[in-house]
């Protein structure tokens, strides 16, 4: 492995710092770039995304795609904890937390909306970053594009009766634009990039058989923009949220709490069961990984419109955002670490 990607978790540690102290000094830059958004999808955002996906896109190879069903493992394990598990356990860890353990911590009558926040998170399943966390697990692209797109059109049906559900309100809003507007930005974009990119290789390849070879280098020449647009990714994301950090430094570790419990729990739930149902790991760990990651677009826009711009519960779902990363370059790690486990 390059020496830029051994220490890649001294990279995003160092662009954690370098987000924060650009909130910091230059607040009117970051403002700007916060500002260039629609449906709380961040434009600077999407094609920083479209530099880490990209890669994984040139590597899907549909005739291979249409043959995905013949490995159902993964796409069963990802079902049940994304749907199934997931969201109540998310409730009941809000519960436990908010309505018991950090009661004495937290303002009167506030608890709610920490638990509200955190089902809203709970219930959306990860959309464009798991490309990214997938690609650097070496994760079977073809299975991966094929998780999400299942996830993402159950999540059409199925994310406003959960939360409903689990809030007990009625009146959930599905913020039609966030949704559609991340599928087009985070998917098919990319998708059509690299469909068009693999279309010019084959073309160019001498033989069927000299696709693979070539896909393989010109994915190993731009992965570096992958990790590049990763970096920068981390330093906006901290650099827009910089002042809640600052600001609510023990709200901001209270609400982390349940949520690396979560995530840690969720991850072994999906890993160690296509562990013990002995699916490769290609597949086991981007089935794990999506388990673990939240589409937090969604969240943030569905907490926006119920509680308000300034409420605890779109406080909880920003939150979310800053722990993920750390989080889950914790589990590539671990994932990375672990790959004789699995046939």
């Amino acid at each position: 492995m390059p020496v830029f990607e051994r220490y890649l978790s001294v990279w995003v540690a160092l662009a954690i710092v370098v987000g924060l102290a650009l909130g910091q000094v230059a607040p009117a830059l970051i403002s700007t770039l916060a500002s260039l958004e629609y449906g709380s999808v961040n434009f600077v955002i999407a094609v920083l995304i479209w530099f880490m996906v990209y890669p994984m896109m040139v590597s899907v190879d549909f005739s291979a795609l249409a043959r995905v069903h013949e490995r159902p493992k993964g796409i069963v394990i990802t079902l049940i904890v994304n749907w199934l598990i997931k969201p109540f356990t998310m409730a009941a860890l809000g519960v436990l937390f908010f309505d018991w353990i950090f009661a004495p911590l937290i303002e009167p009558g506030t608890s709610g909306q920490y638990i509200a926040g955190m089902i809203l998170l709970g219930a959306a399943p990860c959309t464009a970053m798991v490309f990214v966390w997938a690609q650097l697990t070496k994760g079977d692209p073809n299975y991966t594009l094929a998780q999400v797109s299942l996830n993402d059109a159950i999540m059409v049906f199925a994310y406003a009766p959960i939360v409903a559900l689990l809030l007990g309100v009625t009146d959930i809003t599905v913020p039609w634009e966030t949704l559609v507007l991340s599928v087009v930005l985070y998917i098919v974009i990319p998708l059509t990039a690299g469909i068009l990119t693999r279309v010019y290789m084959t073309q160019k390849a001498t033989s069927a058989a000299d696709v693979p070879a070539k896909v393989s280098a010109f994915t190993a020449k731009v992965k570096p923009l992958s990790i590049v647009g990763l970096l920068v990714t981390v330093a906006l994301l901290f650099g827009f949220q910089g002042d809640i950090m600052l600001n609510n430094p023990l709200i901001i570790a209270l609400i982390a709490i349940p949520l690396l419990i979560q995530s840690y729990g969720m991850f072994a739930v999906a890993y160690w069961s296509a562990k013990a149902w002995r699916v490769p790991h290609n597949v086991a760990a981007p089935c794990a990984l999506i388990g673990t990651s939240n589409f937090f677009e969604m969240a943030v826009a569905v907490a926006i419109g119920l509680f308000g711009l300034n409420s605890i519960a779109a406080l909880v779902t920003v939150v979310g955002v800053l722990v993920e990363v750390p989080v889950m370059l914790s589990l590539v790690w671990f994932a990375n670490r672990t790959r004789h486990w699995f046939p």
